[in-house]
């Protein structure tokens, strides 16, 4: 199945999973898809070449934080923000939508946008449909997001019907905003944790076309069932021949789960946050504190099956060592080892589905 946007080229016989191609602009993006999250231009703790070596094909940058530093002027001089971070391959840039959710306690939100005190030194600004889509023209992100409003858990149903009301009517005015060509826009589906509203979300949004849809208001503390039944009732009423994006999700078992119920694309700052802290992931998705004293004789790599630069090359041991005299090394091995994790997971899965699936478009490699 194919359209100029997406590609699928094989679909699981055991569950909704499919491995394909998003293509874009900068490149071709393949699914199932792990995006760093390079909030602020920068995937922290990496280089692009070295993003480029792990095997990423996308990285998401913040709408909201780039706006706010270093200011549109100075991206749009550099020709964008794929040159002015060095990254010649696809981004997606999220709405800012999040960002605004997160500063509940200074926000107004009024019917054409959200009135909020900037988190850096108070400075009032205000962010609508219309500025964020201008913001991301601006930023030439190849995947733009719809500009939404992201329900608290818990929150009552009435609540969350009123913010989904907002959102359709903020995403219905981003939809009618210029964009420059080949960008692309991403609809986000809301709606809390109530059925009845994520379908209406849904449909709403499928009538609007976007070029993709993404499922958002999940991972925000929610119990985890409740977010398996969000994506069981959603996935399916998005088109299948448009990629489906689950944001801001997670743990690797939460992706492998989300994958077989149809998901494409996923974002997390866990395995860059999680190596900050002094913990990588190894095995089947556990993490180990690196940090901890039982590891300060430990003369093994920190996962013995990896081959990244990290476990070839340097021991628990040593990585523990940096980490804890303050060296910047030790961060950014661990965050190395990470994302190589992460990126090596879509690898397997997209190669699991590839072996067990059914071809779709037998032109095109999984």
């Amino acid at each position: 199945m194919s359209n100029e946007i997406f590609t699928i080229t094989r679909k699981s016989l055991i569950s909704r999973a499919r491995t394909g191609v998003i293509h874009t602009r900068y490149g071709d993006i393949r699914t199932p898809a792990f995006m760093p999250v390079g909030t602020r231009a920068s995937v922290k703790a990496t280089s692009p070449r070295e993003l480029e070596e792990l095997g990423a094909d996308v990285i998401l940058g913040n709408t909201y934080h780039l706006f706010l530093r270093p200011g549109m002027e100075i991206i749009e001089a550099a020709g964008g923000l794929h040159k002015f971070c060095g990254w010649n391959h696809p981004i997606l840039t999220d709405s800012g939508g999040y960002q605004v959710f997160s500063l509940a306690a200074t926000r107004k939100i009024r019917r054409d946008g959200v009135e909020f005190a900037s988190h850096i030194d108070g400075t009032k600004f205000f962010l609508g449909p219309k500025e964020s889509i201008a913001i991301q023209k601006t930023l030439d992100s190849d995947i733009v997001m719809a500009f939404d409003d992201c329900t608290p858990y818990p929150c009552s149903e009435k609540e969350a019907e009123k913010s989904l009301e907002t959102t359709t009517r903020w995403e219905t005015v981003s939809r009618e905003q210029p964009l420059n060509p080949g960008q692309l826009l991403f609809g986000i589906v809301q709606g809390s944790v109530y059925r009845e509203l994520r379908e209406r979300s849904a449909s709403e949004l499928v009538i609007l076309d976007f070029d993709g849809y993404a499922i958002g208001g999940l991972s925000v503390g929610e119990p985890e069932e409740d977010m398996t039944r969000c994506l069981e009732w959603t996935a399916p009423m998005l088109p299948e021949s448009k990629p489906r994006y689950l944001m801001g999700v997670g743990t690797p078992a939460q992706i492998r789960e989300a994958v077989a119920l149809g998901i494409d694309m996923f974002d997390c700052v866990m395995p860059t946050r999680l190596a900050r802290h002094g913990s990588a992931f190894i095995g089947d998705g556990e993490t180990i504190p690196v940090k901890a004293g039982r590891y300060a004789n430990d003369h093994t790599p920190v996962d013995p099956d990896c081959d990244c630069y990290c476990c070839a090359n340097f021991t628990k041991a040593y990585v523990r060592h940096l980490l804890n005299v303050g060296e910047m090394l030790g961060m950014r091995l661990l965050t190395l080892h990470n994302l190589h994790f992460y990126l090596n997971l879509m690898r397997d899965i997209r190669a699991e589905i590839t072996s067990a699936g059914l071809a779709e478009n037998t032109d095109s490699g999984g």
